[in-house]
């Protein structure tokens, strides 16, 4: 018998003392009540893509159960939940995005992420490892699947047909075709960098896949230099050009490159390693800071993310300039780029002390900061 998701004692990741959202949401309850009802034998194999924080897994750890996440957070999260509900870590097996699937699956629940690139992606991935009777579940709220989810899975899947809509979630059900060509996995994609001959690879979760976002553009045009042996980070790296042109600007520098999404630390390695073929840096996929002692690091450099999968705010950048403050190091420098509407200022200033903030560098979009 599935439990319902509320018996089991849940929490999201980054921890927030003031946190008053759930760690699911009502599309994994109904895929949940859905699931019940297909009196499945104990030996199913059941693949979960997206588990946001771990809570269908758990809900579904009495199965042959795997979960392939391309979020640090998300398996961290399903980690500790496994623990709080006494449950062994095994129960539910976690895979990386980047990593194969196992084997053929009876039952597929696919939560729809925020970047459409990484659904289609996942499709592809997917094809080699269901059939005509795999049964292939979308969940997701009404508001986020768009008629782009149903005409990508048509596309790589097969046929659809949806649920009524049930707390403003929906489900949607495909069956594979196993006449429909499969198409060209167009991931990762590769670009050169502007104003270099660097070729940039960016798998499917990396933001701004196709070419170098204005954000990133501005900062890269005011970052630190020195010719002295330094620790840099490059935190919430994405595909790591901020960190490939830190090392170019610090030759004498130890580069660290820090993302919780797999694909993102995947894409820095392949692109610092291709430019600086003799000098070794350092790539942690995780929860910012966390695994970095205090004061050992001399610069740090952050575009903090003001989302959570389909989630808006800023308890991720509040993490990440909380945990710079006991990283760096004594005349150590926190750099921060953000959009203009974004209170990171204020926030930065109420942490380091006004003084100690300096807006060094402005444009009609962006603001750059750096904390010393």
């Amino acid at each position: 018998m599935i439990k319902k998701i509320s018996d089991f004692e849940l929490q999201r990741l980054p921890k927030n003392v003031h946190e008053s959202l759930r760690a699911w949401d009502s599309a994994d309850e109904y895929v949940l009540e859905h699931v019940a009802n297909l009196n499945l034998p104990k030996t199913a194999k059941i693949l979960i893509i997206n588990d946001s924080f771990g809570a269908l897994g758990i809900a579904l750890h009495l199965f042959q159960t795997c979960a392939i996440s391309d979020s640090y957070l998300s398996q961290q999260a399903t980690r500790l939940n496994l623990a709080a509900n006494h449950l062994p870590k095994m129960a539910v097996t976690l895979l990386q995005s980047t990593e194969s699937l196992p084997h053929i699956f009876d039952v597929v629940v696919i939560k729809v992420p925020k970047t459409l690139a990484l659904l289609e992606f996942q499709l592809l991935q997917l094809r080699s490892n269901i059939t005509e009777n795999t049964q292939i579940i979308v969940a997701g709220m009404v508001k986020i699947l768009t008629p782009s989810v149903w005409n990508l899975l048509a596309r790589i899947i097969g046929d659809t047909k949806t649920s009524l809509a049930h707390k403003k979630a929906r489900l949607i059900f495909a069956t594979l075709n196993p006449n429909l060509p499969v198409p060209q996995n167009p991931y990762p994609i590769r670009y050169i960098l502007e104003n270099t001959d660097y070729e940039i690879t960016n798998h499917a979760n990396v933001f701004s896949r196709e070419k170098l976002d204005i954000g990133t553009r501005f900062f890269l045009e005011h970052l630190p230099h020195s010719k002295i042996p330094c620790d840099i980070i490059d935190l919430g790296c994405g595909n790591g050009v901020v960190g490939l042109i830190a090392a170019e600007k610090n030759p004498m520098a130890r580069i660290h490159f820090v993302d919780e999404s797999f694909m993102a630390i995947e894409s820095a390695r392949e692109n610092f390693e291709k430019v600086f073929k003799h000098r070794m840096a350092h790539f942690h996929v995780g929860d910012c800071l966390t695994d970095f002692a205090p004061n050992s690091a001399d610069f740090i450099l952050c575009n903090p993310p003001f989302h959570q999968q389909h989630v808006i705010g800023d308890f991720i950048a509040q993490t990440m300039f909380n945990q710079a403050h006991s990283v760096l190091r004594n005349k150590g420098e926190l750099w921060v780029i953000g959009n203009r509407h974004l209170n990171y200022g204020v926030m930065l200033a109420r942490l380091f002390g006004k003084k100690n903030v300096n807006l060094v560098a402005q444009n009609n979009k962006f603001m750059i900061w750096v904390v010393k």
